[in-house]
């Protein structure tokens, strides 16, 4: 057993190694392509925090806490329905549409030539992820297809993501850069989760909710990778890359695709590569922040959660949403619809359809379409070298926040929490539940907490798709 262990630690190391390998050359790559500027003028090497100010934020005027709030009432759903849009209103909001029309027909990459050799490194790359996905199980449901979208667009000479009729291109264009696939994504998901957890304990989704500090601490980061020579994100951008804190691949693509869609290779492989990681990156994190005493905490058992109670939860869940966050209701509202056909009983054709058939379909052509974007030009360049560091960052805090958050539960609960579930807030279902759980058991085989870490697992989906919710409000159209 211990040669097993010692072996399991050795392919790990194995595995690093030879991603920092690809990771330096496409650092080197990335710093040849942008350190020099056209005319072969040398960029300037160093920035003072006046430049770190986020590009495309420069505008955006300064309002009180209380405008804050009556704009934000404004955004709700609740207001919509009960205030009639004036002329002027309906102008601003049509030419709103007209811009973000425009925004996203815009290619910042046309044109651009690259050179072959950067097309082998995107091989390599692609053949890289395969490796990660078929031969050390990280994600191969995910990581499979996008290695081979990888590969097969970067083939020289093949065309297959060239538009109009490359068939990568096709697949893209048909559910990627749009919301189509990742709203299949989601329904899916819903039909699979079991909220019962967290109907039976409440309070469990404080724990999700302090799990998007990750999300919301990206965005000071992103000013500061903001000094480095070759890096500039705008605030569209930035807000793009932090949901990734959430560790929930189609909610970061949802979210790309809206507002950063030429970012969206690079998030998305990164969110589900966290993802993948979360039994090597949360067990440091939930040690570190907790003590043996505290590890050992044993749970109540839950109650049983009433078939009603099941049923209602989805519905509540959409109508409080459309109230309240109508930008989240997308995303949401697949989610409630896929857990409603599940609960309900009645149509059980549908969710096993939902759950399998269509769940691997749109698995796999999403995947492929993500990997039709890991092109050299949109992956060789110091931005993204900034979301893989800003993503590990945002999925470290969002980790943290949620054992912390227990910790602080604690002070004031008579029947003390556990604080290891609460890294189970971050989106990644079930696999962060199942983390909480193993750690858990390795300190006392008795104590399952797998039911209870579900609660704030399912409870982060919710948070992570408000989040979204709210960036596409703030700077979507």
């Amino acid at each position: 057993m211990e040669s097993l262990e010692i072996t399991k630690t050795k392919n790990i190391k194995k595995i690093f190694l030879f991603s920092a390998v690809f990771l330096i050359a496409a650092t080197i790559v990335s710093f040849t392509t942008t350190v020099m500027a056209d005319g072969g003028e040398e960029v300037a090497s160093f920035r003072t925090m006046n430049t770190a100010i986020v590009k495309g934020s420069e505008k955006v005027p300064k309002i009180s806490v209380k405008q804050f709030f009556m704009n934000v009432g404004k955004n709700t759903g609740l207001y919509k329905m009960i205030h009639t849009p004036t002329e002027e209103e309906i102008a601003i909001e049509n030419a709103e549409k007209t811009a973000s029309l425009e925004a996203e027909s815009f290619d910042p990459f046309a044109g651009t030539i690259v050179p072959s050799w950067q097309k082998i490194i995107m091989l390599a790359i692609g053949f890289l992820i395969v490796y990660l996905g078929a031969a050390r199980g990280f994600e191969p449901l995910l990581l499979i297809p996008i290695g081979f979208g990888t590969i097969l667009v970067n083939i020289p000479g093949a065309g297959m993501g060239d538009a109009p009729h490359g068939m990568l291109h096709i697949i893209y264009s048909a559910g990627v850069g749009n919301e189509f696939f990742p709203m299949l994504i989601f329904m899916g998901i819903g039909a699979m989760t079991d909220f019962g957890p967290l109907i039976a304990n409440p309070k469990m989704a404080l724990l999700g909710g302090a799990a998007q500090l990750g999300v919301f601490a990206t965005l000071f980061g992103v000013a500061l990778m903001n000094l480095i020579p070759g890096i500039d994100y705008n605030m569209m951008q930035a807000a793009a890359i932090a949901i990734i804190g959430g560790a929930d691949g189609p909610t970061s693509i949802y979210v790309s695709g809206k507002l950063a869609p030429e970012m969206m290779a690079v998030i998305a492989v990164a969110a589900y590569s966290y993802m993948a990681l979360v039994p090597m990156i949360q067990p440091p994190i939930m040690k570190a922040l907790t003590t043996k005493k505290e590890r050992l905490i044993r749970m109540k058992q839950l109650r049983e959660v009433s078939k009603a109670e099941r049923i209602l939860f989805p519905l509540m869940l959409l109508v409080i949403t459309l109230l309240l966050l109508p930008p989240a209701a997308p995303l949401i509202g697949m989610l409630a619809f896929g857990n409603f056909v599940k609960e309900v009983g009645c149509v059980e054709r549908l969710s096993k359809t939902v759950q399998n058939e269509m769940m691997n379909i749109v698995s796999i052509l999403l995947s492929l379409g993500v990997g039709s974007q890991m092109t050299p030009e949109k992956i060789l360049n110091w931005n993204s070298m900034g979301i893989i560091i800003l993503g590990l960052v945002a999925f470290i805090i969002a980790s943290a926040g949620g054992v912390l958050m227990a910790k602080v539960m604690n002070l004031f609960l008579k029947e003390k929490i556990n604080p290891l579930i609460g890294s189970a807030g971050v989106s990644a279902v079930p696999m962060a539940a199942r983390v909480s759980n193993k750690v858990g058991q390795s300190y006392d085989p008795m104590n399952f907490l797998l039911m209870h870490a579900m609660g704030p697992n399912v409870s982060g989906v919710i948070g992570t798709a408000i989040a979204a919710g709210v960036f596409i409000s703030t700077y979507g159209h």
